[in-house]
């Protein structure tokens, strides 16, 4: 009777937004491992592009939950990664979507991805306390691969943008993109420090808390 009376709304709120997010993010993985499999990178955009442009957009709610308090979440490290996204979907992979055909797209959208179902799975789990200990390991240990993985593509689609297409645009947009390129730098080491951080304290906390019942 307890755990159904604190059963409220803000609960039962995030666990179907995580779960469809996990959701979301596992049909984009879905899609862009079958097509890298049957017919290659090149066509990866064909059946992804419009459904990964979406599905990142409303990861705006990400902000705005740790602006107004929902999620215990830290508001600028969360505002620096959804940024980011955004970037990378709205200023490079939109308005150059023949760039969205290279290898570095679908490597980009598989970390991604495997990022995003994990980290949804967990939260949505952890709303019911049900989070089993290998998907606690993999929130906190899978980005040691995926961020760098991940960073990497996008530095690579951006300098794609910047040696060709990006000239074909307004004289200012070479310029915005590579001040964007060049703040990756900084961002990425708060970024990946702020998650080794994470990783510390949560499985530094679980490795305690398992010596401790031995």
């Amino acid at each position: 009777m307890a755990a159904t009376k604190g059963f409220g709304p803000k609960k039962a709120y995030l666990i179907l937004y995580n779960a469809a997010s996990a959701i979301a993010w596992a049909t984009i993985l879905g899609r862009v491992a079958i097509v890298l499999w049957w017919k290659g990178a090149p066509f990866v955009p064909l059946v992804v592009d419009n459904f990964a442009r979406i599905t990142q957009t409303c990861a705006i709610m990400e902000v705005l939950h740790a602006l107004t308090g929902v999620v215990p979440a830290p508001f600028f490290t969360t505002a620096m990664q959804v940024a980011s996204r955004y970037f990378l979907m709205w200023a490079v992979c939109w308005p150059f979507p023949q760039l969205n055909t290279s290898a570095f797209y679908s490597s980009m959208l598989v970390a991604w991805s495997l990022t995003e179902v994990v980290r949804y799975s967990y939260f949505a789990l952890k709303q019911v306390d049900a989070v089993p200990g290998w998907l606690h390991w993999l929130r906190y240990s899978a980005f040691l691969v995926l961020y760098p993985v991940g960073i990497s593509s996008e530095v690579v689609m951006t300098l794609l943008a910047l040696r060709g297409p990006a000239a074909d645009l307004a004289a200012w947009y070479p310029y915005a993109l590579t001040a964007v390129l060049l703040s990756y730098a900084p961002g990425s080491v708060i970024l990946y420090s702020h998650m080794l951080k994470q990783r510390r304290r949560y499985l530094g906390a679980s490795n305690a808390a398992q010596k401790k019942t031995q």
